[in-house]
């Protein structure tokens, strides 16, 4: 049997899939993707007379099935997630379930939302002397968080901070935020990140839940807090004179030198 690939389609733009995603999606012969989240074009890709199903109203139960079916087929299968697949997106699940039933997978990776959001905005998230840390997380909700990795201990580290599907909790979020940082700390709202009608927007932590509901967000929602998206920062050393490594012996420089850099 062939294996089944998931793949990533990255946070919206067609011209962010990775070229393996890209291929995968063009000979697919059963395409199930996740309407709700994938944009249409993306999955315009698949061949016309590929069966395309939409996943947006099923169950991974009635997911499952289906992909299992059209493998024992003998079909090229693919299971079209929005971003990275490894990120919230019920992976292991599916992994498990086709495993059971004898079924091999590919997982493809995509671009996520809080890559594609730090590009836009030519935002690096780990600035030497500064921040070079960057956690991923999200408030807890109906699927819930282990109590060590709830948002309090998480914000007390001071990273850059990228939370996903919490925009309607953005209330609380902002309250227990602004215990470890600063008020007007940037936080990075991004709405759609790379669809035609993104929105991004930077306002102080303290204006984070209000410019949320300002705009009316509940899904589709970013938040990057960190104080290295309106920072110039600090140079990094791995391309000083001074930083010597396998490829770049240290050189001796003496008051004729010129230096290029």
């Amino acid at each position: 049997m062939i294996p089944i690939s998931i793949v990533g389609a990255g946070p919206g733009a067609i011209d962010l899939l990775t070229l393996r995603a890209s291929d995968r999606i063009k000979n697919a012969e059963v395409l199930l993707w996740a309407d709700s989240l994938v944009s249409p074009e993306i999955a315009r890709l698949a061949p016309k007379d590929s069966e395309q199903i939409k996943t947006s109203s099923l169950t991974l139960e009635e997911i499952i099935p289906i992909l299992i079916d059209r493998c024992k087929g003998g079909k090229r299968v693919v299971r079209l997630h929005d971003g990275d697949p490894c990120l919230y997106g019920a992976l292991t699940e599916q992994i498990c379930a086709l495993a059971d039933a004898g079924i091999e997978v590919e997982v493809v990776p995509g671009v996520s939302a809080y890559q594609a959001t730090a590009a836009t905005l030519k935002a690096e998230l780990t600035i030497p002397g500064l921040v070079q840390t960057i956690v991923l997380t999200r408030a807890e909700g109906r699927t819930g968080k282990p109590q060590k990795e709830n948002l309090e201990n998480l914000a007390s580290i001071g990273a850059s901070l990228c939370i996903y599907l919490s925009a309607r909790h953005v209330e609380e979020v902002e309250k227990t935020l602004l215990k470890y940082y600063s008020e007007d700390t940037p936080v990075a709202i991004g709405y759609r990140v790379s669809w035609e009608d993104q929105w991004i927007n930077v306002v102080p932590l303290k204006k984070m839940a209000s410019a949320s509901r300002d705009r009316g967000l509940n899904r589709t929602t970013l938040y990057i807090i960190s104080p290295t998206i309106t920072s110039t920062g600090s140079r990094s050393k791995l391309y000083t004179p001074s930083h010597k490594h396998l490829f770049r012996p240290e050189k001796t420089i003496n008051s004729n030198t010129q230096l290029d850099e």
